[in-house]
């Protein structure tokens, strides 16, 4: 992994960890819903800017190898794009 795209993906793994336990003490204490629902929305948007660090770690590491090598290991590349983004595959 890129170092520094890893060290912001612990820090953000750190903050959401933080997130939900602010969320399990908001539920213990029976606080309002519309402020555990936004501390859950919160989450969410912390989980993709997460996922948007590893994505990018994956295009600018594994993909160009495989891009590169061709073949198989090229239509892995695209196929799991297409599914992360929930993208229609070619037609066959």
């Amino acid at each position: 992994m890129i170092d520094d795209i890893k060290k912001r993906a612990l820090h953000r793994v750190r903050i959401i960890e933080g997130q939900l336990r602010a969320i399990e003490r908001q539920i213990e204490d029976e606080d309002y819903c519309v402020d555990i629902v936004t501390q859950s929305l919160a989450v969410q948007r912390s989980l993709a800017s997460l996922n948007a660090l590893l994505v990018e770690n994956h295009l600018r590491t594994h993909v160009p190898h495989m891009l590169q090598a061709g073949g198989d290991e090229r239509e892995r590349a695209i196929d799991e794009m297409v599914r992360l983004y929930g993208i229609k595959g070619r037609a066959d």
